[in-house]
């Protein structure tokens, strides 16, 4: 059912805790540390705020690139100088210019960047790595997943894509490979799968805009977890739903072990140093009660 890219959980147990794994990172707003974590079993650092750049994304657009080239870029450089190193991408969101200006005059190794490519073939995957490594400006991509994974079936459909991901890794042009996953049967496939390097995951504390109910997301998670994944959340606010109290669903998120960091899509300054300061004070409490 897997594939010949897919075998038996690795043996390395959980995932790194959130707050057992932390890493000093840069210096964010009033003085306080953004924390940097372990990402898995990647040999990435990652801030466990993500900047996201797909809200409402799909067909080459988003609310973030509405912004423009020069207007994201520069949303993007203040969330690295908040401490936000880590930023989600898509080729679907047509992100990538956006992202390639905004690492201009950065140290490469400070940003991590995971990007996700709809190719299905190997010959389309290959493609899509060589020009995505063009539009990033960059030689290596530190994350590609396959997008939108949605049954249990993905490994045997999208095999030459993982056949090429695979390659492009042994060459050093990526260093992570893994999936979106808009489904439960998707993520049950990816913790079965050795393939999968890092599993972005749809979960808030209310159930809304998810695979399945929050118990059953809940327990994906947890196996993921088990088989050594990195693990990152997306629609942590319900795509805005629960945006009124995003600091009872950021906590809720931090309070998971299993996951190590989130992404947020945000189109503002004010957006971006609220959410950096509700993650700065869910890590001080943390450090605290330690």
């Amino acid at each position: 059912m897997c594939g010949r890219y897919c075998g038996w959980r690795w043996p390395n147990g959980w995932a790194e805790p959130l707050r057992r794994t932390g890493l000093r990172g840069t210096v964010g707003l009033k003085g306080m540390i953004m924390e940097r974590v372990r990402f898995g079993n990647t040999g990435l650092n990652v801030s466990r705020l993500c900047a996201g750049t797909g809200t409402n994304g799909w067909a080459g657009r988003s609310d973030q690139t509405a912004l423009g080239v020069d207007g994201l870029a520069r949303l993007l450089r203040r969330a690295y100088e908040a401490g936000v190193t880590f930023w989600d991408a898509a080729d679907e969101y047509g992100s990538h210019p956006h992202i390639a200006r905004a690492l201009k005059g950065l140290p490469r190794e400070a940003v991590v960047v995971a990007t996700k490519t709809t190719a299905r073939s190997g010959p389309d995957a290959k493609r899509a790595i060589a020009r995505f490594r063009h539009e990033l400006g960059t030689d290596v991509l530190d994350i590609v997943l396959l997008h939108c994974m949605s049954g249990r079936g993905w490994p045997a459909s999208q095999e030459g894509a993982m056949e090429a991901l695979t390659r492009a890794k042994e060459r050093g042009e990526v260093r992570a490979v893994g999936i979106s996953s808009h489904g439960l049967g998707a993520l049950d496939a990816a913790a079965d799968c050795d393939w999968v390097d890092v599993a972005l995951v749809r979960l808030n504390y209310a159930g809304v805009n998810m695979d399945g109910s929050v118990d059953d997301a809940l327990a994906a998670v947890r196996r993921l977890a088990e088989a050594g994944k990195a693990i990152y959340a997306m629609k942590v606010l319900g795509c805005g739903t629960l945006g009124g109290d995003a600091g009872k669903a950021f906590e809720f998120i931090a309070g998971l072990e299993e996951v190590h960091a989130f992404t947020v899509g945000m189109t503002s300054e004010d957006e971006l140093d609220e959410n950096v300061r509700l993650v700065e004070e869910l890590d001080e409490r943390f450090r605290r009660s330690a």
